[in-house]
């Protein structure tokens, strides 16, 4: 197999609300979009896939489900900088900068769907 790209498809109930916020938020841009449908890219990570939930390109055992306990981290150089970035254009952030035992630095900002996307910095490994 040779796999030539990655995507994470999440299943929303208004899919340009979120492909809004991955724009303005995350630097994300529009490659593809339909009725119900935005693929989102940016040249440095795996794209999202957007689908609007009761699509019938969904399993029918899933089309009515919403992306939930899903979470999307991005691993960021200057995660103090993001936070201030993203604070100043008034993203929603839902879970304020903290550092866990493990050495992982996080916050966590929700789209208008209720999408978690954390940013994820690592500790030294001397303070790991």
């Amino acid at each position: 197999m040779n796999v030539t790209s990655t995507a994470v498809s999440l299943t929303v109930d208004d899919v340009p609300s979120s492909a809004a916020f991955l724009a303005r938020h995350l630097g994300f841009r529009e490659a593809m979009a339909a009725d119900g449908f935005a693929s989102l890219v940016r040249a440095d990570t795996p794209g999202v896939i957007l689908l609007r939930r009761g699509t019938e390109v969904l399993p029918e055992g899933f089309r009515d489900q919403r992306a939930a306990g899903v979470i999307l981290a991005f691993t960021v150089d200057d995660l103090d900088a993001e936070h201030e970035r993203l604070k100043n254009e008034g993203a929603p952030i839902t879970l304020p900068p903290r550092e866990e035992p493990w050495g992982e630095r996080l916050f966590q900002i929700t789209d208008p769907n209720g999408v978690v996307v954390q940013l994820v910095s690592w500790a030294a490994p001397e303070h790991a």
